[in-house]
């Protein structure tokens, strides 16, 4: 797991919802068990579980009785939708502030934000 900030629970949710737009699990596809989680990550099966009721309670996840839980239909668009939501505030506004502290000028920020995201593929 990450040294985050972020508790294990949230980041096994953000590992699993990667896993999902990435297209490693598709939609309708069983998302990995509580036990796998827990076992592949070295961590609590109740904090593996916290994470996969995290993404059923925002309808990412659906808990079939007796099967487990599964990517619902829609899942990536509304992964997506609130990380766009977030993004600014979570990214962007970062950015910005360690570029006006590092007395950064737009063309700088422009010419290095191009160049990474050229060698991330973006403008592919």
């Amino acid at each position: 797991m990450d040294e985050t900030t972020a508790p294990l629970y949230r980041q096994i949710a953000t590992l699993v919802e990667d896993s999902i737009i990435d297209g490693v699990l598709k939609e309708g596809q069983q998302a990995p068990s509580t036990h796998e989680l827990a076992n592949f990550h070295a961590i609590n099966p109740a904090t593996a579980r916290k994470g996969l009721t995290l993404l059923a309670d925002a309808e990412i996840l659906e808990k079939r009785r007796g099967l487990g839980m599964f990517v619902q239909h829609g899942a990536v668009e509304r992964i997506r939708q609130r990380r766009k939501a977030d993004f600014a505030a979570s990214y962007l506004a970062p950015l910005v502030d360690e570029a006006v502290r590092l007395k950064v000028d737009r063309a700088t920020l422009h010419t290095l934000f191009d160049q990474v995201a050229e060698s991330r593929g973006l403008y592919q």
